[in-house]
């Protein structure tokens, strides 16, 4: 239970700070707006934040990478496997037509390499805070 809530809290966390930074700084959208879509997104973080903690742990037990560029490999494979399906249903369903999901999906990929070795860090530096293991 406690490595559910510590995974769930994480992404919440990790995710709300990035990506709030992101729409206020690089997308210029109103505080507002920001919170609104933030606040849209928590049920969701709430709903993967301890599926992909298990899916995660599950990638770095069949591999044992011992090395920072395998971690970071590992990372990203986990990650993009988890979240890109995720993400490719949420645009079908938000209306994006084929094209449209394919371009997002090729750009966002690029994203989620590049945030999901931190992500995992953060991820494993709250676990070992809060005294749990995977």
């Amino acid at each position: 239970m406690r490595l559910t809530l510590v995974d769930t809290l994480s992404t919440i966390l990790f995710f709300t700070i990035l990506a709030a930074l992101t729409e206020l700084y690089v997308a210029g959208m109103e505080s507002a707006d920001v919170l609104k879509t933030r606040l849209i997104m928590v049920p969701l973080m709430i709903l993967t934040g301890r599926p992909y903690g298990v899916w995660r742990d599950w990638f770095f037990a069949g591999t044992k990478p011992t090395v920072s560029w395998s971690k970071s490999l590992i990372d990203g494979l986990a990650f993009l496997t988890f979240q890109l399906p995720i993400y490719g249903l949420t645009l079908w369903i938000a209306g994006a037509d084929f094209d449209e999901i394919g371009t997002l999906l090729g750009s966002t990929a690029v994203l989620m390499l590049i945030v999901s070795r931190p992500f995992g860090l953060f991820l494993q530096a709250m676990r070992k805070l809060a005294d749990v293991g995977t």
